[in-house]
């Protein structure tokens, strides 16, 4: 994402899609959250598989508060919650003891 930056390209919705789910897949959600607001910033459509992916890396990081946000961000936008988020919100709760 930096080399597309400092070439001028700029990212879809599918390439911060790739780029949040490789920050998830290995734990690192103080990547993937930085990444997900930057969708918003430049005007990029966050859609369920972003959102998912960042309340997953979230989740992963045991980071139950951030999860929780995003999900609720997830209700209250035009995203669809689906499975995956669902699941990734009730284990955050899970790992932060949030009962």
């Amino acid at each position: 994402f930096r080399e597309m930056a400092d070439r001028r390209a700029v990212g879809d919705t599918a390439t911060y899609n790739v780029a949040i789910r490789a920050c998830e897949k290995v734990q690192q959600w103080v990547h993937a959250l930085p990444l997900f607001r930057e969708m918003a910033d430049t005007h990029v459509k966050q859609n369920t598989i972003a959102c998912s992916a960042a309340v997953t890396a979230c989740e992963k990081g045991a980071q139950c508060v951030q999860a929780l946000q995003l999900f609720r961000q997830m209700a209250d936008s035009v995203v669809e919650q689906d499975t995956i988020s669902y699941t990734a919100a009730v284990s955050a709760c899970e790992t932060g003891e949030q009962w």
